[in-house]
């Protein structure tokens, strides 16, 4: 199993601007979750490159289907993924997909996800219901995932137990609070998919239809 250390020694020198070396294996990872949650955030947060996003401006067409009440000051969407990347020690990189949020554009979950060795599912215990696409998702897939509690503007109004038992997800399976701003959060949250990733036992992946 990789060694917390390692991962957070990597992410530092990724930042610093220090190339892996030739050789490296890459290992798929995706972050899921709701509209609005802060995935797009988490993944430009920590890349050790310019993340790749497929930002589009929101318009009229999304009205009564994209809910901006908690965030009124979002004026674009990823309409099909965003893509960052994180050298883990000196051969391995992770290579962070983020899925789109909207209903709308869910068919495109099945492509991010196959490959993959693990999920973040991040969430807004604000509004609870737009995570249990995603948990049921990776579920069926039998892809390990962990789910991140983003707290926005460092604000958590329900502790990660009651996160849990209001998702309904097993013991096994990590949560943690996370500010998808900051890098050395969501350097802990991808420490802990990893690490849980390996963890668990490696089953063949059935990749699911989209999410309903």
């Amino acid at each position: 199993m990789l060694e917390r250390g390692s991962v957070d020694s990597a992410v530092s020198n990724s930042a610093a601007g220090e190339a892996p070396d030739a050789g490296i294996t890459s290992v798929k990872l995706v972050v899921a979750g709701g509209f609005g949650v802060g995935k797009t955030t988490l993944i430009g947060s920590v890349s050790e490159i310019t993340p790749l996003t497929t930002e589009a401006v929101m318009t009229a067409a999304g009205a009564g289907t994209d809910d901006l009440s908690l965030t009124p000051e979002k004026t674009t969407t990823t309409v099909a993924m965003d893509f960052g990347r994180v050298s883990i020690d000196a051969d391995l990189v992770l290579y962070l997909f983020g899925t789109p949020g909207q209903r709308r554009f869910w068919f495109m979950w099945d492509d991010l996800t196959r490959g993959a060795i693990g999920a973040v599912v991040l969430a807004d215990s604000r509004k609870l219901a737009d995570s249990f696409a995603a948990v049921d998702y990776f579920e069926s897939a039998r892809v390990p995932f962990i789910i991140a509690v983003n707290g926005f503007n460092g604000d958590f109004p329900h502790t990660v137990a009651d996160v849990r038992d209001a998702l309904s997800v097993s013991p096994r399976v990590p949560m943690l609070e996370c500010d998808a701003r900051e890098r050395n959060s969501t350097k802990a949250v991808l420490t802990a998919l990893v690490e849980h990733a390996m963890a668990e036992s490696r089953q063949p992946v059935a990749i699911p239809g989209p999410p309903r």
